[in-house]
């Protein structure tokens, strides 16, 4: 989507307007919202050793490393690494003490997303209504300060273990938080080389228990005030094989959504079983990521060792996809020779692709997402994609 944004050019200077289409915003009254977000602030992980975590991330998904914190900083019980990629940040935390708790949750679940961090304007508001609609408080409104000014935070639960810090950090300039400091990685770009491979976090993927998609989905309805997006359940989103359904909710300006899945019963194990018997409960699946050239990024990616899900030439060569999709921006065939996949909706169309699960579990995956108009997630592509992943289940004995 180069003519949405060039890959050279900072996320601080693209439009509101061009931002919209790249993570598929729309327009929306902030002073009606019960539960104002501005944008996702952090992804945040527990991987099993943040020192490799944060050079992997660098070299595969060219993300710049920004701040540290740890045993030289003054943190005696962990590593954290804040990597960022245009809008998208990731922080990658590593148990160093022997009893550090990561170290209990990484032997229970492996690498895995622990906080979907939240920018807010107003912390305290959101805290209020949270409590009032009986949402667990973990972390009250606290200010956090350094030289670099002051960072309001709290924290609330959401499915399995995972979390929700809320961030207000208007006045505040570090890096990324009080307690971390700057920190530069030693990676060279080769002269060709974008700026970055992807701009923004499009979509986080929840899996959760079966019977607990419609809890959750009224969670974040009653709680953050997000909107219901979309539905997939029965044939959409179903193979030979297994099942599951997905509901998808949104903040009002649709910069931060939240598809959940939960199994459904089918005659195999769905990715929804396989992903909650690895990661022992409810957790955050895939991280989609919006980038503006899937093309360049997918190569570069799978020339750094990247593995992507393969697509069969019959899901390129049907002639009814040909008919439904018309014109995109690149052939077919280009599209063939990376397993890019492709899809159209009313508002436009979007290009995206599945990696492998990136770590030793089955569990954690990302996607590529480049949207032209469309704010839709592949609705066509469903069946060519879970099938690939019944594919890769069937190798590891899981299906």
């Amino acid at each position: 989507m180069t003519e949405i944004l060039d890959q050279q050019s900072s996320i601080d200077d693209v439009s509101y307007d061009q931002l919209r289409q790249l993570v598929g915003l729309v327009d929306y009254d902030e002073s009606r919202d019960p539960f104002p977000v501005k944008a996702m602030d952090a992804v945040v992980f527990v991987v099993g050793n943040a020192t490799q975590s944060a050079l992997f991330y660098q070299v595969a998904f060219g993300m710049e490393l920004v701040a540290y914190s740890g045993p030289e900083t003054g943190n005696r019980d962990h590593k954290a690494y804040v990597l960022k990629s245009g809008s998208a940040r990731f922080v990658l935390r590593g148990g160093v003490s022997p009893d550090s708790p990561l170290l209990d949750h990484h032997r229970e679940h492996g690498d895995g997303v622990v906080d979907l961090a939240l920018e807010v304007a107003d912390v305290d508001k959101c805290i209020a209504h949270a409590r009032r609609q009986g949402a667990t408080v973990l972390v009250e409104p606290q200010d956090v300060s350094d030289e670099h000014g002051t960072v309001r935070t709290a924290a609330i639960a959401t499915y399995g273990q995972t979390r929700h810090t809320l961030v207000d950090r208007s006045r505040y300039t570090g890096p990324y938080l009080p307690g971390f400091v700057s920190r530069t990685g030693t990676l060279v770009r080769a002269a060709d080389a974008p700026k970055r491979l992807f701009q923004a976090v499009d979509h986080c993927v929840g899996n959760v228990e079966l019977g607990r998609m419609d809890e959750w989905v009224a969670f974040y309805n009653r709680v953050l005030g997000f909107v219901n997006m979309a539905e997939f359940v029965g044939d959409d989103i179903a193979t030979e094989y297994s099942a599951l359904m997905s509901k998808v909710v949104s903040n009002g300006n649709h910069r931060v959504k939240f598809p959940l899945n939960e199994p459904a019963v089918a005659r195999k194990k769905s990715q929804i079983d396989e992903y909650l018997e690895f990661y022992q409960g409810a957790g955050c699946q895939h991280i989609a990521l919006a980038t503006g050239d899937i093309l360049a990024t997918t190569d570069r990616m799978r020339a750094a060792g990247v593995e992507f899900l393969d697509t069969p030439d019959s899901y390129y060569d049907d002639p009814e996809l040909r008919a439904r999709i018309g014109e995109v921006r690149v052939p077919i065939e280009e599209l063939k020779r990376r397993r890019i996949l492709v899809d159209r909706d009313e508002d436009g169309y979007l290009l995206q692709i599945f990696t492998k699960p990136v770590g030793d579990r089955p569990t954690v995956f990302y996607e590529l997402i480049e949207r032209h108009g469309s704010l839709g997630f592949g609705k066509g592509n469903f069946k060519a994609l879970f099938e690939a992943i019944e594919r890769e289940q069937d190798r590891r004995g899981n299906l």
